[in-house]
């Protein structure tokens, strides 16, 4: 039998990004592919994608340098995998999704590849972009906000969006009043309100919070995330605690551990 030269690459180390093409093109091969990745399309493989990028940035906020470049190359592959199905589609392939990026960069970096001055803040370099997505879009202030975003990170990226055409409270504490008011109602209103109003409610009163961090130039969704780090870190705390009396939570009660949560709380104040 003849030998195959993409099956040669495919086995050979050292064949970076050429081999994982030939990869992905040996597994979506129809007739001698995997049964399974031939059975893939973009919506099947979107939910791998999303998870892949949050891995990518839970290595990096926990300063896992050693996984963070193995979770790159699970978010490259998913990369690849969408470019193969666009190939077999004839819509675009791996070398065209790499020229339209590039031409992008070049595109909005005039300070970089064109006239404009280098002599820009960081800022105004944002602005910069910021306008020349804009431009780009051509058509209603928020469109293009992806719906697959996490909502916290959408509803500021809404936000911003509308802010850039005046639709904004000018000062922070205008946020906080509208706050403080979306929380009373809920409160209120919990007791008259169906499911659905509740819900809805509580959608309100998160988006507010939003942009309650975005005015005060916070990522929700890192504070949040931060949030829940340390939540499972001081419970763990108390699960240690009650482990070496041979306990568990179960066999504890809320003031027991509200005490143990507090000493946790405490002990991780004391300068090191």
């Amino acid at each position: 039998m003849p030998e195959n030269p993409q099956n040669d690459l495919c086995t050979a180390p050292g064949g970076g990004l050429p081999r994982l093409l030939a990869i992905m093109d040996r597994l979506r091969d129809p007739v001698t592919g995997c049964p399974w990745d031939i059975e893939q399309d973009f919506a099947s493989i979107a939910p791998y994608t999303i998870e892949e990028a949050y891995e990518v940035a839970d290595a990096i906020q926990r300063d896992a340098w050693d996984e963070l470049e193995g979770e790159l190359g699970d978010l490259l592959l998913q990369v690849v995998y969408h470019a193969r199905m666009g190939a077999e589609d004839g819509r675009f392939d791996f070398h065209s999704i790499a020229e339209r990026v590039a031409q992008k960069m070049v595109d909005r970096h005039p300070h970089i590849w064109g006239d404009d001055s280098r002599d820009k803040s960081a800022q105004q370099q944002v602005q910069d972009w910021e306008a020349a997505k804009a431009r780009e879009r051509q058509g209603r202030t928020l469109d293009g906000v992806a719906l697959g975003l996490p909502a916290l990170m959408r509803a500021v990226k809404l936000q911003n969006r509308a802010a850039r055409v005046g639709f904004d409270w000018p000062e922070t504490v205008a946020v906080l009043d509208k706050l403080r008011e979306e929380a009373v109602e809920l409160v209120d209103a919990r007791d008259t309100l169906t499911a659905d109003e509740v819900t809805e409610e509580m959608g309100d009163l998160l988006f507010v919070m939003a942009n309650l961090a975005r005015h005060l130039d916070v990522d929700p969704e890192a504070a949040l995330r931060a949030a829940n780090a340390k939540f499972t870190r001081r419970f763990e705390a108390i699960e240690d605690a009650l482990a070496t009396e041979g306990r568990t939570p179960k066999d504890s009660d809320l003031a027991e551990m509200d005490r143990l949560w507090d000493a946790v709380k405490s002990a991780e104040k004391i300068p090191k």
